[in-house]
């Protein structure tokens, strides 16, 4: 019999890249594997729903279910991260620690996207800095969003603005046209700012930004001490009609996702790169903090974070109610 051939679109990882070079295969399917980055894959397939398969936005992925959009989630988490931590900031906005961001100028990548979602509730709740208490600059354009692709409108009493296209978080941030932004993706994404000279030439000084977190691992730490998981940005989704003609495939892309893990945790100690000194030093650090397995997957492991964060969606205007996890996952990976 032919095994089915599903076209799957992930960011390589070391979860994902099993699948995606087909060193581990579902049974019964032949996995055709795209390469692309998360922000590229999810516009993709919110607008055009080119992919059988693919890696999708939490916070995306809620709002699309409330839109009616058809697909259908496997409790599969590659991307997880303590987005908040991630956030630099001008020092001429003298701010010392987070309680300092409110009435400040916050830039983000997309109003909508999971980090920006977890890093205003834990602005919100761990830090007494309301979403309302600041005024937030979003990047990407309608055309080039997921909010344009599922109709993102900016919730009510929010303080909110576009950034221009000619300009970028991390232009602005240099100028300090914005008070804080998450600064090393938004400067790997900004093409007019990559060589170091121009940035410091046309666009600020390096030296004025710093981060929000001096020790951004101390702080991840403390988050999970207190909130119990890392925080997870991505999901996996099956798009609808696939779904619908062929329902076995959830279990089986779970178990080849669950497989692909495990292998990535045995290679892992072997895997680091020989330029990272410390870095076996480093995964013991982490093992210490996060323990053995910090991107567990399957609805049991994950149903404080995956409650919490449909909470905030609610909470922050992006959906209207709090959708059961029952609505958002196959009925055959619901008990994993």
């Amino acid at each position: 019999m032919t095994d089915l051939r599903l076209g799957f679109a992930a960011a390589p990882n070391e979860r994902t890249t099993p699948l995606l070079d087909g060193s581990v295969r579902p049974e019964g399917i032949e996995l055709i594997g795209t390469r692309s980055d998360p922000s590229e894959t999810f516009w993709r397939q919110l607008r055009f729903q080119e992919f059988a398969v693919s890696e999708m936005s939490l916070s995306s992925y809620l709002i699309a279910k409330h839109k009616g959009m058809d697909m259908m989630a496997i409790p599969v988490f590659p991307s997880r991260r303590f987005p908040y931590t991630q956030l630099y900031t001008h020092v001429d906005a003298r701010i010392d620690k987070p309680g300092d961001l409110a009435g400040k100028r916050i830039g983000i990548g997309e109003y909508q996207q999971t980090a920006a979602v977890w890093t205003r509730a834990t602005l919100q709740h761990d830090f007494g800095v309301s979403q309302y208490d600041v005024h937030w600059y979003m990047e990407r354009t309608p055309e080039l969003s997921h909010g344009g692709a599922t109709g993102f409108v900016p919730p009510e009493r929010i303080s909110f603005q576009r950034i221009p296209p000619e300009k970028s978080l991390a232009t602005m941030l240099l100028a300090h046209e914005i008070d804080a932004a998450p600064f090393h993706r938004a400067l790997r994404a900004a093409k007019n700012v990559i060589d170091r000279s121009t940035q410091l030439r046309g666009n600020g000084d390096l030296s004025k930004v710093r981060p929000l977190f001096a020790d951004a691992t101390a702080e991840g730490a403390r988050f999970y001490r207190a909130h119990g998981y890392v925080p997870a940005s991505h999901t996996v989704i099956i798009r609808g009609d696939v779904y619908r003609e062929h329902p076995w495939v959830a279990f089986n892309l779970y178990t080849a996702f669950v497989r692909a893990k495990e292998l990535a945790q045995a290679r892992l100690a072997e895997s680091i790169p020989s330029a990272l000194v410390f870095g076996r030093e480093y995964l013991a650090r982490t093992r210490e903090l996060l323990g053995d397995d910090p991107f567990p997957y399957g609805v049991k492991g994950n149903a404080k974070m995956l409650k919490d964060l449909i909470d905030h969606s609610v909470e922050q205007g992006l959906t209207p109610r709090a959708l059961a996890i029952d609505e958002l996952f196959a009925p055959s990976t619901l008990d994993l």
